[in-house]
């Protein structure tokens, strides 16, 4: 006899609400909400993997302060969560004896770049360096695995996938207007037009967070220009309230307070890795690549034209910029630099070069194998400079840190990679149309912004690759499932 029935929608939130009530009775209420939240977050990933991974975006920036704050903490919490996620879809496919590993055109190429990596563990000086940087890369192809084997047809789960990394680098990036903007006091060195400090959010550095919100502003930018032109054609009977409208205008905010968070953090390099994925933006919109030509000819008028004014008309802001841009040039000097004489506005660019000549010289020593992946901390001090002998972890030159850690062989299985992944999202762009082909467009100025970024820094950092397999991942879904893109979203 059926004594009760509850239906498992309801029997869930019943029986955290009593355990809440029995332990705000004990323990207390912050203390409660904090375990009923991370219980809640738990099961959500149990029972919804995307609805983990979108969770794990919004946590994985905190992993710079997580570590400050609890120093020795192996994992953050956006990293257990991410694990957690790929654990339960793991288990499923286990569960149900069907371990499927889809075809894509990247996995050849990302397999080689494991390889090669795993065989430098074999002879890393400092293996835990080593697993770290390799551990980085084996969770980029597992969230690759885990988004592509998605079902078709459950686009609406890709739109939340999409919306999750729009939400992600907002937050960022209004924390980072916060702290240029309102922030009473900062780190000295932070500080820029004699009162406002470089933003920075969770990543205690300016350059990486300029590097994220490079990768929200372009995505959200290129999304944004593939609705428009859905929007528009179905402007006449549309309502005001309609879905796609909606996405637009969030997009745009999207896109505008992203590129505000870039252009507070100051960085150089997002700046330049910016400027590089707007042009290939321009390039590839239109449909012939000779109006994409055009197009960008008609923009670099532009810019040109307002940098001018800005001079000419002495905007503070607008000189500020340009002296910050241009200082790189002027202070750019290759050669030996140990014989260069330091001063307070070539610091950062003599530190840089410093650090390019210590990887050269471990390349010139180890050309085909390197030191080792992860490495170049660990053997730094054999090749510092005698004014710099503190290793920064990266040769602030992502390119020159894979040729002095994994080789000739293995910088060139990684550009192997990317140049794969250039290619897999030039296709995608060419044959997709509306939201999906403005998401692939963005993806594409994103890959160019981090390649044009990683000649002056390193941006797998901070957990940022969950955020790049994330989008990787997104990719290949664009390329298999263009067509189902659900909630009419085209």
């Amino acid at each position: 006899m059926r004594i009760l029935s509850v239906k498992p929608s309801f029997l869930l939130p019943f029986l955290l609400a009593l355990a809440a009530g029995g332990m705000a009775a004990w323990l207390p209420i912050p203390v409660v909400a904090g375990v009923m939240g991370v219980t809640a977050v738990f099961l959500l990933a149990i029972i919804e993997p995307l609805i983990g991974l979108g969770i794990a975006l919004l946590l994985a920036p905190l992993a710079a302060v997580e570590g400050n704050l609890l120093a020795g903490l192996p994992l953050g919490s956006g990293q257990l969560l991410l694990l957690l996620t790929l654990a339960v879809c793991l288990g499923r496919s286990l569960s149900r004896r069907r371990l499927f590993i889809p075809v894509l055109p990247i996995n050849a190429p990302l397999f080689i770049f494991l390889w090669i990596t795993a065989v430098s563990l074999t002879f890393a000086g400092s293996f835990p360096l080593a697993f770290k940087e390799w551990a980085k890369w084996v969770e980029i192809g597992l969230i690759i695995w885990m988004i592509s084997t998605e079902e078709e047809g459950r686009g609406q789960h890709h739109l939340f996938i999409l919306a999750m990394l729009m939400a992600a680098g907002v937050t960022q990036a209004i924390l980072g207007i916060w702290q240029f903007g309102f922030q009473p006091d900062g780190p000295e060195h932070f500080l820029v037009l004699g009162r406002f400090y470089r933003a920075y959010g969770t990543f205690q550095q300016p350059n990486p967070f300029g590097g994220y919100m490079n990768m929200s502003a372009l995505l959200a930018m290129g999304a944004s220009i593939g609705l428009i032109g859905t929007v528009w054609q179905e402007r006449r009977g549309m309502d005001w309230r309609s879905k796609k409208l909606l996405w637009l205008l969030a997009l745009l905010v999207v896109t505008a307070v992203t590129t505000a968070g870039l252009l507070v953090s100051w960085s150089r390099g997002a700046w330049l890795g910016f400027v590089g994925g707007t042009a290939v933006l321009t390039l590839f919109l239109p449909r012939k690549r000779w109006h994409g030509i055009l197009l960008m000819g008609v923009m670099a008028g532009v810019l040109l034209a307002a940098i001018t004014v800005g001079q000419q008309l002495h905007i503070a802001a607008a000189d500020s910029i340009i002296t910050r841009v241009s200082s790189f040039t002027q202070d750019l000097t290759f050669g030996d630099m140990r014989g260069v004489e330091v001063t307070d506005s070539n610091y950062a660019v003599v530190e840089r070069l410093a650090h390019w000549q210590a990887a050269l010289g471990m390349a010139r020593d180890h050309l085909w194998r390197g030191v080792g992946f992860g490495n170049y901390e660990a053997v730094y001090a054999e090749y510092a400079l005698i004014n710099w002998p503190a290793a920064l972890g990266h040769a602030h030159n992502y390119y020159l840190t894979l040729l002095a850690e994994i080789g000739v062989i293995g910088l060139t299985a990684y550009l192997g990679f990317w140049t794969a992944v250039f290619i897999q999202t030039i296709r995608a762009v060419n044959q997709s149309d509306g939201l999906w082909r403005g998401v692939a467009l963005g993806l594409l100025a994103v890959w160019t912004a981090v390649a044009i970024h990683h000649l002056v820094d390193k941006l797998y950092v901070n957990n940022i690759y969950i955020h790049l397999g994330v989008m990787l991942g997104l990719l290949q879904w664009v390329v298999k499932g263009k067509r189902e893109i659900g909630y009419g979203l085209r």
